[in-house]
């Protein structure tokens, strides 16, 4: 997929890195939006070690994504992953 992704500070509080986050829309499993909301996307994907991550963006159009969390996925999270893409 090429997509820009611009990294907020706050992405990287849980200890992914650039590429993991990359990675992960690279290998997305599930990339939606998230419900009530109108710009709010939630992808689980791969990192660049093969555990599964959430990650949470911002669509801003011309394949463009602004990403603000990223971290290990929750288990409350993989029962997405039957839903596959949407």
């Amino acid at each position: 997929m090429d997509i820009k992704i611009i990294f907020k500070k706050s992405a990287f509080k849980h200890g992914e890195s650039k590429e993991d986050i990359r990675w992960a829309f690279n290998t997305a499993k599930y990339d939606n939006l998230i419900e009530g909301f109108n710009n709010k996307y939630l992808l689980i994907g791969f990192n660049t070690k093969g555990n599964l991550i959430e990650v949470i963006y911002n669509d801003l159009g011309e394949d463009t994504a602004s990403v603000f969390h990223a971290m290990g996925c929750r288990n409350e999270l993989l029962p997405l992953l039957t839903r596959g893409r949407m």
